[in-house]
């Protein structure tokens, strides 16, 4: 569309928004009947630390989200010159996991503990054991459960407990819902009915028998939707909390509040099964979206969660991926400078980056270890960078490189190996997406190498989370009887243009043998925890 009648679509309220809180940052993206952005907002906030406790209050997610909303208005208003006062269609994402508990009149009970609190190790440990399923510590679910264990006053008036996209959603809707992606972060999800595990839920109740609550845990959890299931509309108190102005019109549709990770999944086209996408930056996590339940439980290992339609999706995370390498590059340039030259930053990694392309497939027999913190994925609680070598290395700047690029993909390809070599999990594509690909074709080759399948690239994969729940939201009010995957394939991503690759067998060799001399070294890397403070 021209300028002129994006504005008047846009001014006739037939535009859809997402609205995204990330950890540092809340986001909104305004979408056109092509599903494409059209406009954007954001607002930048921080999490504090609250006797010893991760949170964000309540006032600040009330200011973030109506900051956030007025920004992108400000954006309409200079793009298109128009107001921002009608909307076909919204919904919300956000950090998935943590623990908003409310009692019967609808107080917050305890600060919001977020996703990034280490906690509840006791819970997390008890109900993986007893459901036979892993529940990592950030689960809303462990949170409840360690409350109880550490006889927290509260928890017995607890009526009601939930996710911040959820509660987000309740104060804008009223309704007490949340997208089947962000509950399974909350509790285990059967993935036939596609609802909380009714066999988990009674084990629950009856391992809590003793504390005498009185309460059944599914009356205090939010009701599960799909992916395209009307989940309300806009109140008047809500209109009055998004739009300070008092100039947005309530009673549009609502999506289901989802979470990050299931709106990562809808920005990458990544829903169906055999797909997947993997985020590498500071730290890289791969999902993939599964065919059928894993065999057994890998607790700490590979989390399961579900797309915002109900499938199974196994998740890979390690803690380290790019920060080592980048201090290597940042050393570079400094001797680069120390010689009297000057290179600008993009230049310098491109360049450096590049020259592993150069490299020996297999590194040349350089084994460094980008381990600024710990990896559960390797079993070491703390972590060293270190750099290995033997004499009769081939040891050039290129093999270097190489090895750095290598090295951030080890832990991930240790979780992968559970899913590719003892669960025999296919994939036919995993979309790539985050600061490990800015320079692309060193980046596609290291993480085609290490993943043995197909990476691609999509340029509206950088639009992210926001966007993401924008389609959701898309979707819910366009879906015409169609399935998710099928509606995405057809409605967003038809003309998306995407750059792929696929390693060489040599590729592949090389990474498989740098990545048995990796998996042999950490025997050094666990020695430098134990002797090297």
């Amino acid at each position: 569309m021209e300028k002129k009648e994006l504005g008047n679509f846009i001014a006739n309220g037939n535009a859809v928004l997402g609205l995204e809180f990330g950890s540092t940052r809340i986001k909104a993206v305004l979408i056109d009947d092509q599903n494409m952005p059209v406009a954007s907002g954001a607002f930048d906030w921080e999490n504090s630390l609250d006797n010893g406790i991760w949170t964000y209050s309540l006032d600040e997610i009330h200011n973030g989200l109506a900051t956030c909303y007025s920004n992108l208005k400000k954006d309409v208003k200079e793009k298109y010159g128009v107001k921002l006062t009608k909307l076909k269609a919204m919904g919300i994402s956000a950090m998935m996991h943590g623990y908003l508990a409310f009692d019967k009149d609808g107080k917050l009970l305890v600060p919001f503990r977020t996703w990034r609190n280490t906690i509840t190790g006791a819970a997390s440990e008890k109900l993986s054991s007893l459901f036979n399923y892993p529940i990592p510590e950030r689960w809303s679910i462990s949170h409840l459960y360690q409350a109880m264990l550490n006889k927290e006053p509260h928890v017995k008036d607890v009526a009601f407990f939930t996710t911040l996209a959820g509660y987000v959603h309740w104060k804008l809707t009223g309704k007490k819902v949340l997208g089947v992606g962000d509950a399974s972060g909350m509790f285990p999800i059967d993935i036939h009915t596609k609802d909380y595990s009714e066999k988990m839920l009674g084990q629950f109740d009856e391992l809590v028998k003793p504390f005498n609550f009185g309460f059944k845990l599914k009356d205090l959890l939010p009701q599960v939707l799909q992916a395209g299931d009307d989940a309300g509309s806009l109140t008047e108190s809500g209109a009055k909390l998004l739009d300070r102005d008092g100039e947005l019109e309530a009673g549009f549709v609502f999506a289901p509040p989802e979470g990050d990770a299931g709106t990562g999944m809808v920005a990458t086209n990544s829903v169906r099964p055999r797909t997947g996408n993997v985020s590498a930056g500071t730290s890289v996590f791969a999902m993939v979206v599964l065919e059928k339940e894993l065999s057994k439980a890998y607790s700490g290992k590979i989390d399961l969660v579900t797309t915002p339609s109900g499938e199974l999706t196994a998740m890979a995370h390690a803690n380290n991926c790019t920060g080592e390498y980048d201090k290597w590059i940042k050393l570079f340039g400094q001797a680069i400078e120390e010689c009297g030259f000057k290179i600008d930053k993009p230049k310098l990694y491109d360049s450096l980056l590049g020259a592993a392309l150069k490299g020996d497939k297999d590194c040349g027999g350089c084994i460094p270890y980008n381990y600024i913190s710990g990896e559960s994925m390797t079993g070491l609680s703390q972590g060293r960078p270190l750099f290995v070598r033997t004499q009769k290395n081939n040891f050039t700047l290129a093999n270097f490189m190489r090895s750095q690029l290598f090295t951030s993909l080890g832990a991930l390809r240790t979780g992968m190996n559970i899913l590719f070599d003892q669960e025999n999990v296919k994939i036919d594509r995993l979309t790539g997406h985050g600061g490990f690909f800015k320079t692309q074709e060193a980046g596609l080759t290291a993480m085609a190498s290490a993943m043995h399948t197909p990476i691609s690239l999509m340029e509206t994969a950088g639009e992210g989370g926001p966007w993401g729940m924008a389609l959701l939201a898309s979707y819910t009010v366009n879906k015409k009887g169609e399935k998710l995957d099928d509606w995405l394939d057809k409605n967003v991503f038809a003309s998306a243009k995407v750059k792929s690759f696929e390693a060489t067998k040599e590729d592949i060799e090389g990474f498989n043998a740098f990545f048995a001399n990796y998996t042999k070294g950490l025997a050094i890397e666990k020695a430098a925890t134990e002797n090297i403070d």
